[in-house]
């Protein structure tokens, strides 16, 4: 692979038991511009990816539930897909997950909508109008644009808000994040800029303008 589209193309690296879904897999992910490898055991995954620098993780798995959802978002990875799952909604958050992990690092003034973050300088503008946010309320808020497009647990959210002691204090987070969505978004009921996933925590994402 040594013209310049094979370089430039995206990584990726399937981990699964299942000689029919690594195929199938593999044929999706080439067919939309991947370069895939791919390995039978989470060990050889393991010797694979350690060649590379951090990238992100999907996990797709049939466990739906929402326990195994939050410990695998726990323990580090990016998102999670339930099998049977639609190639559609897989490459989108493929996508989703490369535009964090390449921009997340390098930029410093987060821009969604109408708002504007400056991480570097701390201030949040809605409307070019500054919003004035509580301590809490920005370290909430700078973990979620930090990690733009990546589901953030109640756990990893709360300790980074609270500590580790406040783990199962959820209400305090649910109250933060009402009053984060009063002072962002156009219609607080109705949120754009950071998204519910049900019972297992929250995302922040970028829409159009």
């Amino acid at each position: 692979m040594n013209n310049e589209n094979s370089k430039a193309a995206p990584v990726a690296l399937v981990i699964d038991d299942e000689p029919q879904i690594r195929r199938l897999l593999r044929v999706t992910l080439e067919a939309n511009g991947y370069r895939v490898f791919d390995a039978a055991t989470g060990q050889d995954g393991i010797v694979q990816a350690a060649q590379w620098s951090p990238v992100p993780v999907i996990i797709l798995s049939v466990r739906d539930g929402e326990d195994d959802k939050v410990a695998a978002l726990d323990a580090g990875a990016d998102d999670y897909v339930t099998k049977p799952f639609n190639s559609a909604e897989l490459l989108a958050r493929l996508r989703t997950s490369l535009r964090h992990s390449q921009q997340s690092s390098a930029e410093s003034v987060f821009h969604t909508g109408n708002i504007e973050i400056d991480l570097s300088a701390r201030i949040v503008r809605k409307n070019g109008q500054e919003v004035k946010l509580t301590r809490t309320e920005y370290s909430l808020l700078r973990l979620l644009v930090v990690n733009a497009g990546k589901v953030l647990t109640h756990r990893q959210m709360l300790t980074e808000g609270w500590g580790p002691n406040a783990v199962g204090q959820t209400n305090y987070l649910r109250v933060h994040i009402a009053h984060l969505r009063d002072k962002l978004e156009d219609n607080a009921s109705q949120p754009k800029f950071i998204l519910t996933e049900p019972a297992v925590g929250y995302r922040a994402v970028r829409f159009d303008e």
